[in-house]
């Protein structure tokens, strides 16, 4: 109780700055999902709140984020569109596809799946987080450049005929359903059809051009007419939105700048800009349960969508479990990964129970919570209780808020979303594979692979190819490497490989070299275990030796965390020393220059020996 206490102003203080820096973000990226600002609300109050309260990394900040709302934008387009473009006729199914996903995130927190998540290769999450970055901003170039395709009456009227033939298509169906279509009689469907009205047939045709002008294809199919069209005072309010988010960083950090732009921009609107678009109206009072998810579907009506559930709770596991990840970086703790997917899968069940969108750990907003002294659960419930004061309280003010704005925040989420390490690393990165007289590294292929299928097809699909040809060409890369090293020859009695891991080489008492060996190939699946390996080295050990006499092959996955690991030991004053360096890992090492920056040529030795002797001269230069 008294560690809590002590802990009590950090964690109010980092759980009121997430709170206030996750408030434009939820917003945004609720209107990028089509359900509007309000959903993106209420997912982040309940969500934050009851993630932090069940889950198991005590510093995760959770919400709606760019990879859950991406996905969840597909899912909301489609399943309005089944219905005739009316989103309360769909909601019932909807946020009956998001609680079945939190369900199913609780299943796999039972199942004790979240420790698997670690095997997912780099470049598949390189490539998956360019795509999300790269959707978020195509997407969202038609509003802040204030075209709406719906209200285009140009774009509309060419969809009549279509719409017309949509609408006929309902009756007969709706005929055949009721019994009552009969071939040789037309008379029925005749009276029917002449029922049809100009208003019904003029709002088909914005459902159909909406449809039209979705998701990547479609923005880009409609961005020539969007150029012939521009809203100068959306334009105007979405860039200056961008300019101050990035301009007043430069200024101070203290200060949120995203809260400096949606304040600043929202009140040159309200106060000068009598004729731009807001935001839709967000209702004030506590949010109220929708309870049409259990009397107006069935489970029968969900189960065509259990893939899809599937799918927003494997996507809400990593973006969540890859948080935590970085929460534990930053705080030296380790996280509860199952504990973590059942606090984050109740959470999306009850955000989903009150109209709430989806989301997961929040990557951002969890990094400020503890550079703002967050340690506890307690600091991400703040930041719910944050968030419903400001719905309780200012619902009207934030109603005032312009479209544009929020656009112009969602340009730059997508912008900081995307992976631009890996992005850096497709020019240096060893070209194993040759097509015709060019080679392509096949890190690069996977990435390029995954972005590309996710960017412009199926998020889904594009990882679960991206998992499939990175696991084929790893198996082909640890066969040829294993093949290189299988030659008949004595192996040597080296009695080096016993030595302790552990010396203390002046008996002070106190370890002065820490020695690790790595075994086997450093890849996706073994660099998490090598990190916790790493981090069992004593503080007090000032010289870390780390034998590589059996790693023949390093990945992107294994040479990233490597360079971690070797940043946080150079950061703690320590030398390292490599031992039996092979050839394609140090051609790893030396394309990302961690040969020389974070450990000399003269650190590297051919044996053990050798190492240990030049060691004890360098401590003892006089022995």
């Amino acid at each position: 109780m008294n560690k809590l206490f002590s802990h009590l102003r950090g964690d109010v203080f980092g759980g009121i700055t997430a709170g206030i820096i996750a408030l434009p973000l939820a917003l945004a990226f609720g209107v990028s999902s089509g359900l509007g600002p309000t959903a993106g609300l209420y997912g982040a109050i309940f969500l934050s709140f009851f993630a932090a309260l069940l889950g198991g990394t005590n510093t995760q900040i959770s919400g709606p984020t760019a990879p859950m709302t991406a996905l969840s934008m597909v899912v909301i387009a489609s399943l309005i569109a089944s219905n005739d473009g009316d989103v309360a006729k769909a909601l019932p199914i909807i946020l009956g596809v998001f609680m079945l996903s939190g369900l199913l995130q609780v299943g796999l927190g039972f199942m004790g799946l979240g420790k698997y998540i670690r095997y997912i290769p780099y470049p598949v999450v390189s490539g998956f987080m360019t795509a999300i970055g790269l959707i978020i901003l195509t997407t969202q170039t038609l509003p802040v450049l204030g075209y709406y395709p719906k209200e285009d009456i140009n774009l509309v009227e060419t969809f009549k005929l279509e719409a017309e033939a949509t609408l006929l298509t309902k009756i007969l169906d709706d005929e055949a359903e009721e019994g009552l279509l009969v071939l040789e009689d037309f008379s029925e469907t005749v009276a029917r059809g002449e029922k049809i009205s100009e208003t019904e047939i003029q709002q088909e045709a914005a459902v159909l051009a909406s449809k039209h002008a979705s998701g990547v294809i479609g923005s880009l199919r409609v961005l020539p007419i969007a150029l012939g069209k521009i809203n100068w005072i959306e334009l105007i309010l979405a860039l200056g939105t961008i300019l101050i988010i990035y301009g007043f960083k430069r200024i101070t950090t203290a200060i949120p700048s995203t809260l400096v732009a949606l304040l600043v921009m929202s009140g040159i609107a309200v106060f000068f800009v009598p004729d731009y678009r807001p935001i839709t109206a967000i209702p004030s009072g506590f949010p109220m349960p929708q309870w049409g998810i259990f009397t107006e579907i069935s489970l029968m009506e969900l189960t065509p969508y259990i893939l899809t559930s599937l799918t927003l709770a494997m996507l809400g596991a990593i973006d969540s479990l890859l948080t935590s990840v970085v929460a534990d970086n930053m705080t030296k703790t380790r996280h509860l990964p199952n504990k973590e997917l059942i606090g984050q899968g109740i959470g999306n069940s009850i955000s989903a129970l009150f109209g709430g969108l989806p989301g997961a750990g929040a990557t951002i907003r969890t990094v400020v919570n503890i550079n703002s002294g967050g340690v506890t659960r307690l600091s991400g419930m703040i930041s719910s209780m944050v968030l419903l004061l400001i719905l309780l309280i200012f619902s009207s003010v934030a109603s005032t808020i312009p479209a544009a704005v929020l656009a112009g925040i969602l340009v730059t989420v997508g912008i900081s979303v995307m992976d631009y390490r890996g992005l850096k690393a497709i020019p240096i990165l060893p070209k194993d594979v040759k097509i015709g007289k060019l080679g392509i590294s096949s890190e690069v292929i996977v990435m390029l692979a995954v972005m590309l299928l996710a960017t412009f097809w199926n998020l889904v699909y594009a990882v679960g190819i991206g998992l499939v040809i990175a696991s084929l060409m790893f198996m082909k890369k640890i066969g040829d490497a294993t093949a290189s090293q299988s030659v008949l020859k004595a192996l040597p009695q080296d009695k080096s490989l016993d030595e302790e891991e552990f010396v203390d080489i002046d008996g002070d008492g106190i370890v002065d070299i820490a020695i690790k060996q790595i075994m086997g190939p450093l890849f996706f699946g073994s660099a998490d275990g090598f990190q916790k390996l790493a981090k069992k080295i004593p503080d007090a050990a000032k010289i870390v030796v780390l034998r590589l006499e059996t790693m023949n092959y390093i990945d992107q996955s294994g040479l990233y965390a490597l360079e971690e690991i070797l940043v946080d030991f150079s950061e703690q004053g320590k030398s390292i020393y490599l031992v039996a360096l092979k050839k394609q890992p140090k051609y790893m090492m030396q394309s990302v220059e961690m040969v020389p920056k974070l450990i000399p040529q003269e650190n590297i030795f051919d044996n053990y020996k050798k190492c240990f002797s030049h060691i004890k001269k360098t401590i003892n230069p006089n022995k």
